[in-house]
């Protein structure tokens, strides 16, 4: 796939090394004046040299798409100064990873590209991003989180060696960098490895130089300049590190993930009811938290919108949203017949725009705080269990949205009036496979009292 790295960081290069390796297409972003101390595993370097070699990967300075084209075609990855990645509107990716690794989110969004992963902190799953990628040394380094986000910085850099801020070299002045020692020197407690600002700067531990910044970089005070390790392999210098690998095992994970799901499955929105218990108006119209009840579910679909989405509905105001979000309105004109009708037109529509999807996810629009996470790891459990239905619950109590795959479709066509799913489900248990959700995502609105139930704060 068409894969944008945002930043060419050591980590990041680490990231490109996993994907590049599994086959797929990268260009990576970085800005004009790189200050990566890892630098000789770091494509970020290419913005200096015009090229950069780290370990078997060749990446190249280029500044157009018609250049990053031709260093593709060369089996080479195209770096580009593109602080705000705006090649993407011509390179069109599949997938964006934003490992910038700024501690926050510098602009990234859920709907920049199909598939879009925030790796460290300052991104949540569902807001942001599709997942995030875990970046803390520790037990969960290169986790794939599909909701929440990852543990927050603590200012403190991670162990290694037996040493945490000890091993960082920070600038002593502000000023020009000139480094004293290179990378790959051995250095002692006390010694002179580099003059910031015409301040010097003395190493804080024993070991041998991992890191440093070029000569003539622009610095300032306490700015990371370079980094000491006490496993003295001067191997470890020049390759890519076991942080950088384990994070780049995640996104590859989490990118092959998305493949197993894409073009696989479409989404159908039920907005067609009568409302019957609402004491006579329509509820989907009802404002609630400043925007029509409907608007809550669409929006949370804003960020798939790579997957064929759906909305059966009667209501102008809704077919007419939903069409400027991207959506595929199916026009049913008889909520009488009940549920089953908006199911089985919702089920023909995908059908007929992909005869070979493997499943349809139906969710209901009268589920305000549904979150966009939940969508997502329905989808990925159906992407890992096909054959089975895949229905939300919260403490064994089922809800909606549900995901059936293409082997219950006859099944849905074969329901009749107010009978959905449920009459399904309770025939084959043991078909069916269960994703925790939140309480308040499961809570629909029947009533007008059920809107005072819930806070629906954002």
């Amino acid at each position: 796939m068409r894969i944008l790295i945002r930043g060419a960081g050591d980590l990041a290069t680490g990231i490109a090394s996993r994907l590049y390796h599994g086959g797929h297409q990268i260009i990576m972003t970085e800005i004009a004046v790189p200050l990566t101390v890892r630098r000789m595993v770091a494509f970020s370097r290419a913005v200096y040299e015009g090229r950069a070699e780290v370990e078997d990967m060749t990446g190249i300075l280029v500044h157009s798409m018609e250049e990053a084209n031709a260093v593709i075609q060369d089996g080479d990855i195209p770096i580009i100064v593109d602080e705000k990645a705006e090649i993407v509107q011509k390179y069109k990716p599949d997938v964006i990873v934003d490992a910038i690794l700024a501690k926050k989110n510098l602009g990234t969004r859920m709907t920049d590209a199909p598939f879009v992963i925030g790796v460290g902190p300052g991104f949540t799953a569902g807001l942001d991003c599709h997942c995030v990628v875990e970046t803390k040394r520790g037990h969960t380094l290169g986790m794939v989180l599909y909701d929440g986000s990852a543990i927050p910085n603590t200012g403190v850099p991670g162990n290694i060696g037996g040493f945490t801020t000890e091993r960082l070299i920070r600038a002593g002045g502000n000023g020009l960098i000139e480094p004293v020692a290179s990378i790959g020197d051995m250095v002692e407690k006390g010694q002179v490895v580099a003059v910031t600002g015409g301040q010097k700067v003395y190493a804080q531990m024993s070991g041998i130089v991992r890191g440093m910044l070029q000569p003539g970089v622009q610095v300032w005070k306490n700015l990371k300049i370079g980094d000491i390790d006490a496993r003295c392999e001067k191997f470890h210098c020049f390759t890519i590190s076991d942080k950088a690998r384990s994070i780049g095992g995640g996104v590859l994970e989490a990118v092959t993930g998305f493949e197993n799901i894409r073009n696989k499955y479409a989404i159908v929105v039920l907005a067609a009811g009568r409302s019957l218990r609402f004491g006579g108006e329509n509820k989907l119209l009802t404002t609630v938290s400043g925007k029509p009840l409907y608007e809550h579910t669409l929006a949370r679909l804003e960020g798939f919108w790579d997957f064929s989405r759906f909305v059966v509905t009667g209501y102008h105001e809704i077919e007419k949203r939903a069409e400027e979000l991207g959506m595929h309105s199916v026009i049913n004109l008889e909520p009488e017949l009940g549920i089953s009708h908006s199911i089985q037109r919702g089920l023909k529509a995908c059908l007929e725009e992909n005869p070979d999807i493997q499943g349809v996810l139906f969710s209901v629009c009268d589920q305000p705080k549904l979150h966009p996470a939940t969508i997502q790891r329905l989808l990925n459990t159906a992407g890992l269990h096909k054959g089975q239905i895949i229905c939300t619950a919260n403490q064994g109590r089922p809800g909606n949205p549900v995901l059936w795959d293409r082997k219950f479709f006859p099944k849905l066509m074969s329901l009749s009036g107010d009978n959905g799913g449920k009459q399904i489900m309770a025939e084959i248990p043991e078909k069916i496979r269960y994703v925790e959700a939140h309480a308040k995502e499961l809570h629909d609105i029947d009533y007008k009292s059920d809107i005072s139930d819930l806070d629906y704060r954002e």
